[in-house]
C-alpha cells in the first residue's frame, strides 16, 4: 500500500481478488482469450470462466489459461447428497462476476429467472451483496428490439451494473450498436 515501508507491506499476506467471467454464444466471445489475458495482467487477481456451450463455438478452449468450468462439470461433479454443488461452490468463490459478453438468449433467461445451465445457475443464486457486472453483445436489430431494453433494466434492478454496448463495425457488417 502507498505509504507504508517496503518491508512492513512485504510481509503482510495480501489476498487475492476472484473475478467469476460467464461468456455466452454472442460472436463477441471471439473476444475470450483477449478479455482473460488482459484481467491476468492485474496483480492480485485470480480468474475462472464458465462458458455456455454455445460460446465454445466462438473460442478455443486451448486459448484459455484458466479453469474453463462449463454445464458438464455441474453434473459430473455431483454424486450424492454430501458432494458439493457446483453453481454454489462458484458462487462462494468468487468476489466479483462478469459476464462478457452477454447474448440476447442468456439475458432473457436472466431477466425472466431461468436458470438451466451452470452460469445462469450461479446467476440466480448470486450473491447481491457482491459485484455483478454485464456486458450485452448481440447484433444492433436486436439490440434495437424494445423487449432489450426491458430486459437490461430488469437485470439492472437485481442490482447488477451494465457496461454499454459500443457503436462499431459488426462482425456481421452492419454498423451500430
Amino acid at each position: 500500500e502507498p505509504g507504508f515501508p517496503a518491508e512492513k507491506s512485504s510481509s503482510v499476506a495480501q489476498k487475492k481478488a476472484r473475478v467469476l467471467v460467464g461468456v455466452t454464444g454472442s460472436v463477441a466471445a471471439l473476444k475470450l482469450p483477449l478479455l482473460i489475458a488482459e484481467l491476468l495482467k492485474i496483480p492480485g487477481l485470480e480468474v475462472k470462466v464458465i462458458t455456455t456451450e454455445r460460446a465454445k463455438h466462438f473460442y478455443s478452449v486451448q486459448e484459455i489459461p484458466v479453469t474453463l468450468y462449463s454445464d458438464e462439470d455441474e453434473w459430473q461433479l455431483w454424486k450424492g447428497r454430501s458432494d458439493p454443488v457446483l453453481h454454489i461452490e462458484l458462487r462462494r468463490w468468487a468476489d466479483l462476476m462478469l459476464v462478457a459478453p452477454l447474448d440476447a438468449n442468456t439475458l432473457a433467461k436472466l431477466a425472466n429467472g431461468i436458470c438451466d445451465n451452470l452460469l445462469t445457475c450461479v446467476i440466480r443464486a448470486w450473491d447481491l451483496s457482491k459485484p455483478l457486472l454485464f456486458c450485452p453483445a448481440m447484433n444492433t436489430a436486436m439490440w434495437e428490439h424494445p423487449i432489450t431494453a426491458q430486459q437490461v433494466e430488469q437485470l439492472k434492478g437485481f442490482g447488477y451494473t451494465e457496461i454499454p454496448c459500443v457503436v462499431k463495425k459488426l462482425v456481421c457488417g452492419d454498423e451500430g450498436q
